[in-house]
């Protein structure tokens, strides 16, 4: 046991002396993490830009200032006529709005078209947010009105309703079926699962190769090590490279892409590494096949490549044909990004999570036979 540890850490050693391999480990994956979630975020992903709307505020009183606030408050993003390029619906505030509420007569909000808003089915939504906004401005100068009387209302009265703590409180939850799938959920596990993969084939294979090639295996052979001792050291080894990896993705994913980890961090950390022993295990298996460091690159970056795709780590499987979702199921990374959703964006414990862990190990032991039964010094 003594000799896996110590070959284990001589390669992690070996592999982190390579400064080329930082950029690898975690440059290359955090940009993929940011470019893919913002490319794959979701109407409800916290990525996904506010709507915006046109506000001609032509109102001299408090009102118009408030019901900015109300806009704001129900996610919308309010813009001057002058920079109204990215809108498609506009509110126009009339001129005497604050005079004619206070005098107890109805005030005029225009609710107008930018360009060619009818044709997006998505302003439609803006236009629900106004109307809500306009409601809240009602319902805040009806309970002034019950609690103060004749009492005329002002913008620090309306403002502190407003900020009062809503005494109604929605819960809101699937029904049936499970939310897909976007933003930053899917781009973490989803780069974890491919640059895991990638880098332990590549580093895995590549070194066993170099070492054939230079010798190091026939004096490790000359030893008293064993086989088993061999690779379980490499093995070993890949999987601290691997843990490393994992700890930088995952804290980067919680404090700079703000991923809710949650109560499942354990959960994660225990699928991560089931799963990385699946890459290091063929990894070796790669570098005890394939005699040669730059057919093993090749080979394990394409491998990589097309198994990240089938597997959901570019988009979810959710929108995939079924003949899509049964190949995903025939490699590792389907299986890891199963059990990392429903951890990360189902909110499951870990055991939503058993049925993806045992077919990991399964894949694992399998890789490991393999590796014993193909390695040659």
């Amino acid at each position: 046991m003594k000799a896996v540890f110590v070959i284990g850490h001589n390669d992690l050693r070996l592999f982190l002396r390579n400064r080329t391999s930082f950029i690898w480990l975690f440059v290359v994956p955090l940009m993929f993490v940011y470019f893919m979630g913002f490319a794959n975020r979701g109407p409800g992903s916290p990525s996904a830009p506010r709507p915006a709307v046109v506000v001609d505020n032509r109102d001299a009183g408090f009102l118009g200032g408030v019901f900015l606030d109300a806009l704001g408050a129900q996610g919308l993003a309010a813009l001057s006529p002058t920079n109204a390029d990215n809108a498609k619906r506009g509110v126009r505030i009339a001129t005497n709005f604050t005079a004619e509420v206070l005098a107890g007569r109805q005030g005029r909000v225009e609710f107008v078209t930018v360009g060619s808003a009818d044709e997006d089915p998505a302003s439609a939504l803006v236009g629900l947010r106004v109307a809500r906004a306009l409601i809240a401005i009602n319902s805040d100068l009806v309970e002034f009105s019950g609690a103060h009387g004749t009492q005329a209302p002002t913008a620090e009265a309306l403002k502190e309703l407003q900020q009062r703590p809503n005494p109604v409180a929605l819960d809101s939850s699937y029904a049936g079926r499970k939310p897909i799938p976007s933003g930053f959920n899917l781009s973490l596990p989803g780069v974890l699962v491919m640059y895991l993969l990638m880098n332990l084939l590549t580093f895995g294979g590549a070194s066993i190769a170099w070492e054939r090639r230079s010798g190091v295996l026939r004096r490790m052979a000359a030893l008293p090590v064993s086989r088993g001792a061999v690779i379980g050291g490499k093995v070993y080894g890949l999987m601290l490279l691997a843990l490393v990896q994992i700890v930088v993705l995952l804290l980067a994913g919680r404090y700079l892409f703000h991923v809710n980890l949650g109560d499942a961090l354990g959960g994660i950390l225990l699928v991560l590494l089931v799963y990385a022993w699946v890459a290091a295990s063929l990894g070796v298996l790669v570098g005890s096949l394939v005699r040669g460091e730059d057919k093993v690159v090749g080979l394990c970056v394409l491998a990589s490549l097309v198994m990240a795709a089938l597997g959901g780590c570019w988009w979810p499987l959710e929108i995939v044909p079924d003949s899509m979702k049964v190949l995903a199921h025939c490699v590792p990374t389907g299986w890891a990004m199963d059990a990392l959703h429903q951890l990360i964006t189902f909110g499951g414990g870990l055991s939503a999570a058993k049925l993806p862990l045992a077919v990991l190990v399964l894949f694992g032991l399998a890789a490991n036979v393999a590796a014993a039964k193909f390695f040659r010094s």
